[in-house]
């Protein structure tokens, strides 16, 4: 049995700018072919069991060939075979070879187009390949022509002699060639240049010339691959539309330290902000030894007259221990609930349930000296990670109302990764710590890979307690919460974004 192919655009280097489509048959696909513009982070989508063969071709290494041969194969196994190519399969990307290939060989396939970089990048520059003051045509043109056809194929008069918008891909290792060809035919030394290096990414860097300098400064400022020329009047715009590289945070590397399962948001939200983010996890959400000490207080839970919650994590948890035991939230009809942080009241939301107590800030200082007035015989049961703080439970004790301390869960160090050692090595503008244990862990995980600590100039901190950790064990935290949440952090990150 024959299975299918996939031709699937992987966009111009941004994640967020593949198609639904696309995605959707990389999380579905038996094997991925990818290429070598194709940004690796599109392959924390595809299935654990699934194959991955990495198709990237070097400059000046033909293995055209070895690639239609993977696709037939892996397809004639009866696999759904994804081919991930950089920006769009039919834009220089040659799809329409592997397509006859497997036309050839009576093998399904699907083209799944792709946004190309050819118009995603100038944009990302502030440059509109087409403007009705400036141009009703454009062309797009390969800079990296066949260097085995006998005569090029491209009409350097035709562009030379004419006035649209000219968009070279691949082009930078021949940018000196091509500026002088465009010159020889007709085009003005002064025609607006823009060279844009990784496009649509954090790293985006973008050079304005003229035809007549632009393989110069290219030079002089050392731009490589990959990168989009464009040539004509609508460079111009980039003076007034120029907003990609005007975000708050755009180019500043960031690492976030927090739990894998909950480093998406914050990922997401200093992405959006032009941030290059590298998650390096460093603890990890787990089950406690025996949730022994969990079931029994829920067995009991008409007894308590308080359920403190200091955690969204406490609040799943807890929840799914009590829906193990046949009960849901009608269960807790005695108790009053107290909530650390609006996003462990968002957690309570979520299964129904309403804090009946928030302090006014997300620490337990706060939560002690604001705390309602307990009548005598109260007692409280408080479910959290194990190894918290004790302060909570010992000022209660003081107060002569008994604290049922109970493990719903542990935070461990989770392990570290090797593949992010070259990101982390490189200079880095600012580290987020959320927690203690975040600290502690990340000055673990660093020190297994080799990496010194004072290479990490800058820190950001959720809050006192965690800053206090943080500076006790060498970190500069320049930033810290105002208020001790995650969108707390980002406010005060984005508020010192200029001097980061």
């Amino acid at each position: 049995m024959k299975g299918k192919v996939y031709l699937i655009g992987a966009g111009p280097g941004d994640p967020g700018l593949i198609t639904v489509k696309g995605k959707k048959i990389l999380e579905e696909a038996d094997c991925i072919v990818y290429d070598r513009l194709a940004n690796r982070e599109l392959l924390s989508w595809v299935r654990a069991d699934a194959e991955l063969i990495y198709a990237g071709k070097q400059p000046g290494v033909e293995s055209q060939g070895n690639i239609n041969k993977i696709l037939v194969e892996k397809a004639s196994e009866g696999k759904r075979v994804a081919r991930l190519k950089g920006g769009d399969p039919f834009v220089f990307g040659r799809g329409g070879e592997e397509c006859e290939i497997l036309a050839e060989n009576n093998i399904p396939f699907e083209v799944i187009p792709g946004i190309t970089s050819a118009i995603a990048v100038p944009a990302c520059a502030g440059i509109a390949v087409t403007h009705r003051e400036h141009n009703t045509s454009f062309s797009i043109i390969t800079g990296h022509e066949d260097p085995n056809k006998e005569f090029s194929s491209i009409d350097w008069h035709h562009l030379g002699s004419g006035k649209d918008p000219l968009i070279f891909l691949m082009g930078m290792e021949r940018l000196e060639d091509i500026a002088g060809k465009l010159i020889e035919h007709g085009r003005s030394g002064d025609t607006p240049v823009a060279v844009i290096y990784q496009g649509t990414t954090p790293s985006q860097k973008t050079l304005i010339s003229t035809l007549r300098h632009v393989a110069e400064e290219a030079k002089k400022q050392n731009f490589r691959p990959p990168c989009i020329i464009i040539a004509g009047s609508v460079v111009k715009l980039r003076e007034k539309i120029k907003w990609f590289e005007n975000r708050p945070l755009f180019g500043k590397r960031i690492v976030v330290t927090r739990a894998r399962a909950q480093a998406s948001e914050m990922t997401e939200k200093l992405g959006e902000l032009g941030a290059h983010v590298i998650e390096l996890p460093v603890i990890k959400i787990s089950p406690p030894d025996s949730y022994e000490e969990l079931d029994r207080a829920i067995q009991h839970i008409e007894v308590y007259d308080w359920i403190i919650f200091t955690s969204q994590n406490g609040v799943k948890h807890f929840m799914e221990r009590l829906c193990r035991q046949g009960k849901d939230g009608r269960t807790l009809y005695k108790a009053k609930i107290c909530s650390i942080g609006p996003a462990t009241a968002k957690e309570l939301r979520n299964y129904g349930l309403i804090a009946d107590y928030m302090p006014p800030k997300f620490v337990a200082e706060e939560l002690l000296a604001n705390f309602p007035e307990l009548q005598e015989g109260s007692k409280i049961l408080l479910p959290r990670a194990k190894e918290s703080r004790e302060l909570i439970v010992e000022e209660f004790i003081k107060r002569g109302t008994p604290v049922d301390l109970v493990t719903a869960y542990e935070t461990v160090i989770e392990e570290e990764r090797e593949e992010v050692k070259g990101d982390l090595e490189k200079e880095i503008d600012l580290v987020t710590f959320t927690s203690s244990s975040t600290v502690k862990n990340f000055i673990k995980i660093i020190e297994k890979l080799g990496i010194e600590k004072n290479h990490f100039k800058k820190a950001a901190a959720i809050g006192p307690v965690t800053a206090k950790t943080a500076e006790e064990y060498g970190f500069n935290v320049t930033i810290k919460a105002s208020e001790y949440t995650i969108d707390g952090l980002l406010e005060e990150i984005i508020k010192n974004g200029h001097s980061i």
